[in-house]
């Protein structure tokens, strides 16, 4: 494959204005360090590489590096080059799907295919010893009663989460806030009121502390945001760390915060004005999720230092797998298994949900919990890129000393190669050639043929290019004799070869042969030469 050289300018072979050739420049002498031309300079004072100073200070002669160890390639890895590039690369992409079945069936399907009570908190205004007792027989280890002497106390402790439900045995009512978690408001009074009737109490009033509107029947629709907040986050960090490694850290966190206002501004734009799903609080849900991108962009900045391109595993465990099912959006933690229940208490899909929840139903507890965990998040990821960033660095020094490469290098070096060589052929089916300098001139005829490798429309030929043949083919050369114009200008439009496609005459190459006699230019080649 021809790559086009840094030290030649391109595009040498065409004349000038004058009509003479231009002259090529010898290339320009680096006068600077290496070091210096980049985005890392030397510090002031620093040795040259290849000199340290001595006591006397001047420069004195280091001693050679040994010379590492040849990398060790197993029989797997060489059997795995010998396969196509493009299958090597595929290959070494399908872990992410398979990880992704994996993760889902571990806590998706685990987790919510058959939730259950389980120590669920209930607030009993006064006593009742003889419906504790009733409950505690019926259903054994599924609600907690907690003896309350304020039924205002109990109530406030329904909307902020904290209980279930609330009974008052006075007045035979029960309270509870279905804007705060729908499935315990439709569950627990309905169990309540059978433990009731089969002692013999009338059944109780249900009295609604917190409604959900008619946009959010089911109350999901906080779940469903905060889960494209946490999705939005983690994959602009994940995109930046498996292909922005060099880069700053002053760099990644502009692309983060950047990135992470424009998402916030995508998301709630959709969920509230377009959709409809969530009215008013623009301004404050727009502030919320972009403090949560931020932070979850950090943390997974701060990881993909270690993991490189793996960078997507943690990313989903931490912020899609294990978080969605412990935030408490789709079942409260009172009916989840464990660890998704004491996972609750530090995932960010927790916090997040009762920030969404507080801010619209103003149910839930206050801010002051998600600000603490989105500050954590936070500072995680600062103290992961600062240590990642080192340790990232002495990896890569230590790769290019020791020479060593992984299969993913590997294979992205066959596939440039093997791409570079399709551009030559699919060129020279089309009766061109590049030169070393980029520049594309045109084959001669004895040189030119359109070849195709046999295949089918279902496989292809065998170097993964279509069968059929070119609607171009071959691209003849219009000469200035033949091109009418101006020639009394130099440089005009008359000087110069040009080429132009033309269909190719599907008569036979022989016939094609026996008829170069009788043209006028007869067997002379085609291109920049073709007047020598």
């Amino acid at each position: 494959m021809s790559t086009p050289r840094n030290d030649v300018p391109r595009n040498n072979d065409l004349p000038d204005r004058d009509g003479g050739p231009r002259q090529n420049s010898a290339p320009k002498p680096r006068s600077t360090r290496p070091s210096t031309r980049g985005g890392s300079r030397p510090r002031r004072g620093a040795p040259v590489a290849g000199t340290r100073p001595n006591r006397g200070g001047a420069g004195a002669r280091t001693r050679q590096a040994p010379v590492p160890q040849p990398q060790r390639i197993s029989r797997y890895r060489q059997w795995y080059g010998t396969l196509h590039p493009s299958l090597q690369l595929i290959g070494l992409q399908l872990w992410m799907p398979l990880f992704f079945i994996v993760g889902f069936c571990l806590c998706y399907v685990f987790a919510f295919h058959s939730p259950h009570p389980h120590d669920v908190p209930i607030a009993l205004v006064g006593s009742d010893p003889t419906l504790v007792a009733a409950v505690q027989k019926a259903l054994p280890g599924e609600y907690v009663f907690h003896v309350y002497d304020s039924l205002a106390q109990a109530k406030r402790d329904v909307l902020a989460g904290t209980m279930a439900v609330a009974y008052d045995p006075s007045t035979n009512e029960l309270f509870k806030a279905s804007a705060h978690q729908f499935q315990v408001a439709s569950l627990v009074p309905a169990t309540l009121s059978t433990v009731l009737t089969g002692i013999g109490v009338a059944a109780p009033t249900i009295t609604e502390l917190a409604p959900l509107p008619a946009w959010d029947e089911y109350g999901t629709v906080a779940m469903y945001v905060m889960l494209a907040w946490c999705i939005g986050g983690y994959m602009v960090a994940m995109f930046i760390g498996i292909m922005g490694g060099p880069l700053r850290h002053r760099t990644r966190m502009a692309v983060i915060v950047v990135g992470g206002l424009v998402i916030s501004l995508i998301t709630n734009t959709l969920a509230g004005p377009v959709l409809g799903a969530i009215h008013g609080h623009w301004i404050e849900l727009v502030l919320i999720a972009w403090g949560w991108i931020v932070a979850i962009g950090l943390a997974v900045n701060g990881l993909s230092y270690f993991v490189g391109r793996f960078i997507a595993a943690p990313a989903m465990i931490c912020f899609v797998f294990l978080s969605m099912p412990s935030s408490g959006g789709a079942y409260p933690k009172w009916f989840m298994p464990e660890p998704f229940a004491w996972l609750n208490h530090v995932v960010v899909g927790s916090s997040m949900v009762d920030m969404i929840k507080h801010q619209i139903y103003g149910v839930g507890p206050g801010p002051a919990r998600g600000l603490i965990t989105m500050a954590c998040y936070a500072a995680a990821g600062l103290v992961l890129m600062f240590f990642g960033k080192m340790w990232w660095e002495r990896r890569r020094i230590r790769a290019i000393v020791t020479g060593r490469t992984t299969m993913f290098q590997d294979a992205q070096t066959a596939n440039r190669e093997f791409l570079g060589e399709q551009r030559d052929a699919e060129l020279e089916r089309h009766g061109l050639t590049s030169t070393e300098t980029g520049t594309l001139s045109v084959l001669r005829d004895d040189d030119w043929e359109d070849a195709r490798v046999g295949g089918d429309v279902f496989t292809g030929g065998r170097d993964g290019l279509e069968t059929e043949t070119t609607p171009t083919g071959r691209i003849p050369v219009v000469r200035s004799g033949d091109r009418s114009g101006p020639s009394g200008r130099p440089g005009g439009a008359g000087t110069g070869p040009r080429t132009r496609p033309a269909p190719r005459s599907d008569a036979p190459r022989a016939s094609a042969g026996s008829d170069a006699g009788a043209r006028s230019d007869g067997d002379r080649p085609h291109g920049r030469h073709a007047g020598q």
